[in-house]
C-alpha cells in the first residue's frame, strides 16, 4: 500500500474518512478539505508529468511550510517518484551537496528562497527549477512557474507505486557529520504513522499541530501524518517568526487536541504568564520531542495545565521517526526516562561486541521495526555500518532499568571520557538545567592534557541581562551539591543561542569545534575535586 491511501480512500466505493472534512490548515486559517487536497495534488501531478518527472526520479522540495508543500509531497509519491525534502535553513554549499547527491530531476522552491539558490543554480545539475510564489520576489530567469490553473489529471489512470518502493530521501541532521540520505519507503511512512496513531489515540476527531518545519520527520511524520492517516485534521504553523504567542493562538483558533512541541517551546509556554487555561481548552496531549525535556518544565506543565497529558518522544530519522515514548503517568515515576517502545517496535541496548547489555549497563541503543529505512542513498558502507540484521544502530547510548524503561545517557560521540571515567552529558544537563536561570544548556567534551577530556557547560541564560558570573557561581554550587566531582563541568560558557537542528536537537558537534581550545586559555577557578 502507498501513502496516497490517505488522500484517495475517502473516494472509494466503501470510503474511509469524510472527503469534505478538513485535511490540513496553516496557522488554523487557510485550509484544504480531503477533496481539496486531492484536487491540488492532481494539479501538481500534471506539472510533474509536464516536466518529465517519472517513476523513480528524485524531486527536491525547497518550500516553506504551506498547503502546497503537502499537496506536492503526495503528488510526487502518487506517480512513484521520490521526494527530497530540503532544509531551507541550509547554506548554498550544503544544498549543492544534497541536491547533487540525490540527483534531483527537478527542484520546487518558494520565490522567497531565490536569493538562497542564486549562488548554486548554475553549479547544480538538475533539469528543472520550478518557482512557487510566496512573496513579491520575481521568478528568476533560470526558473519557470508551475501551471496550477490547468485542470487536474485523473490520477486513477496512473499505476500506483508498491509499498516497498522509495517515497522520499530524508537527509540526516548532520549532528555527527555530513548528511546522509535516509531512504523511506511508502510502507515505512505508513508503519510509523500507524504506531503513533495507536499510542496517541488519533481519530477523525483529532486536530494535531506541528510547530516544526515539514522538511523534517520530527514535524510531518510525528502526529501530523498519524492524524491524517485517521482522516483527522493537521494544523501546520507557517515557517519563520515562531513565537509562543503564535503557537498559542493557533491552538486556540484551530481547537488543537494534540500538539508537538520542542523542549524550548515547552519552556516558553510554562514560563509565560500570558497563557491561560482557556487558551488550551481543547488541548489533550503535548508531545515533546528533540532533546529530553527538563523535569522542572514537566512539573510546571502539570501544575498549570493539569488537563493536558505531557508525553515525551525519542527517535531518529533513519529509525522511523519516533521509536519510544514516555506516557503521562510514567513521566511522574520515571522523569529521566525515554520510556518504552511504541507498538510494533523493538528496542535493545547493545555492547560493542553486538551482545545485549545487562540491566542498568550502558550500551548503544538499537531499534527494529517496519518503519526503519534500512538504506542510505548511494552509501553502501554507511548502510552496512548502521543497519545490521534488520536492526538500526542509533549511535545513542542508553541503559534499561530493572523495571523495563529506557534511559538515554547521550550520543556515543557525546560521551566524555575523563580520567578513566565515562561521563554522560544528559545526567549533568538534567541537574543544571533545573536552575531557573538556565534557558537552555548543552554539556560537551573539550580536550584536557591531564584527563584526556573534561566537561564544558554551554549555557543560554533565561534572562539575557543576567550576570554570567553570578549564574556560573550558582551552577557550580548546584553541581557540587548533586554531582560527583569527576562529573562536574570544568568550564562554563555563556551564549545568546545554541545551534540546533530542525528537530530541536542541539548540535554538539558545532559546540565542540567552537570551544575546542578552552584548555589553552587561562583556566577558571575550580572547586575541589572538580573535573568533568
Amino acid at each position: 500500500m502507498d501513502i496516497n491511501w490517505i488522500v484517495d480512500s475517502p473516494f472509494e466505493a466503501l470510503p474511509v474518512g469524510d472527503k469534505n472534512a478538513t485535511a490540513v490548515c496553516i496557522d488554523g486559517k487557510e485550509s484544504l478539505t480531503y477533496a481539496g487536497l486531492r484536487e491540488r495534488r492532481d494539479r501538481y501531478i500534471r506539472v510533474l508529468q509536464e516536466h518529465g518527472v517519472g517513476h523513480g526520479d528524485r524531486v527536491g522540495i525547497l518550500l516553506l511550510n504551506s498547503l502546497d508543500y503537502v499537496a506536492l509531497y503526495f503528488a510526487i509519491g502518487r506517480i512513484g517518484a521520490i521526494a527530497v525534502r530540503l532544509n531551507f535553513r541550509l547554506s548554498a554549499t550544503e544544498l549543492t551537496y544534497i541536491i547533487g547527491d540525490a540527483g534531483c530531476h527537478a527542484v520546487f522552491f518558494h520565490s522567497s528562497r531565490t536569493p538562497q539558490l542564486e549562488p548554486l543554480h548554475d553549479s547544480v545539475v538538475t533539469e528543472h527549477w520550478l518557482c512557487v510564489a510566496d512573496d513579491e520576489t520575481p521568478v528568476p530567469t533560470w526558473a519557470s512557474t508551475p501551471d496550477l490553473d490547468s485542470p487536474p489529471v485523473d490520477a486513477t489512470d496512473i499505476p500506483r507505486p508498491r509499498g516497498t518502493e522509495p517515497l522520499m530521501l530524508m537527509y540526516t541532521s548532520g549532528t555527527t557529520g555530513r548528511p546522509k540520505g535516509s531512504v523511506w519507503t511508502h510502507e515505512n511512512s505508513l508503519w510509523a504513522a500507524t504506531s503513533q496513531s495507536m499510542v496517541f489515540k488519533c481519530s477523525a476527531d483529532t486536530v494535531a499541530m506541528t510547530a516544526g518545519p515539514l522538511y523534517h520527520v520530527g514535524a510531518f511524520e510525528v502526529l501530523v501524518l498519524p492524524a491524517m492517516l485517521m482522516h483527522g485534521k493537521a494544523v501546520i504553523l507557517s515557517s519563520q517568526g515562531m513565537t509562543n504567542e503564535r503557537i498559542v493562538t493557533a491552538m486556540r483558533t484551530a481547537s488543537v487536541t494534540h500538539a508537538l512541541l520542542y523542549p524550548f517551546m515547552l519552556y516558553d509556554l510554562v514560563r509565560s504568564d500570558d497563557v491561560r487555561s482557556e487558551d488550551l481548552a481543547s488541548l489533550r496531549l503535548v508531545l515533546c520531542g528533540g532533546d529530553p525535556a527538563q523535569p522542572w518544565a514537566l512539573q510546571a506543565m502539570r501544575e498549570r495545565f493539569p488537563a493536558v497529558e505531557v508525553q515525551q518522544a525519542y527517535g531518529l530519522t533513519e529509525g522511523g521517526s519516533i521509536i519510544s515514548y514516555l506516557d503521562h503517568e510514567a513521566g511522574l515515576t520515571h522523569p529521566d526516562s525515554a520510556g518504552r517502545p511504541l507498538p510494533l517496535i523493538d528496542i535493545r541496548t547493545m555492547r560493542p561486541d553486538g551482545q545485549p547489555t545487562e540491566v542498568d549497563e550502558v550500551g548503544e541503543v538499537w531499534v527494529r521495526s517496519g518503519a526503519i529505512s534500512g538504506t542510505f542513498w548511494n552509501k553502501p558502507e554507511e548502510t552496512a555500518a548502521t543497519f545490521v540484521d534488520g536492526w538500526c544502530r542509533t549511535g545513542d547510548l542508553g541503559r534499561v532499568t530493572p523495571d523495563g524503561y529506557l534511559v538515554l545517557t547521550g550520543r556515543s560521540k557525546d560521551m566524555i571520557r575523563s580520567g578513566g571515567e565515562n561521563v554522560y552529558p544528559a545526567e549533568i544537563e538534567a541537574v543544571l538545567g533545573a536552575h531557573s536561570g538556565v534557558g537552555a544548556i548543552a554539556v560537551i567534551a573539550v580536550p584536557d592534557a591531564l584527563r584526556l577530556e573534561v566537561g564544558c557547560a554551554v549555557v543560554r541564560p533565561a534572562d539575557p541581562g543576567a550576570s554570567h558570573a553570578d549564574l556560573e557561581r550558582e551552577l557550580r554550587e548546584l553541581a557540587a551539591l548533586h554531582l560527583a566531582g569527576y562529573k562536574r563541568p570544568r568550564y562554563y560558557e555563556f551564549v545568546d543561542s545554541l545551534p540546533a537542528t530542525a528537530s530541536g536537537k542541539i548540535q554538539k558537534m558545532v559546540l565542540r569545534e567552537q570551544f575546542a581550545n578552552l584548555a589553552h586559555a587561562a583556566p577558571p577557578v575550580a572547586t575541589a575535586h572538580e573535573g568533568a
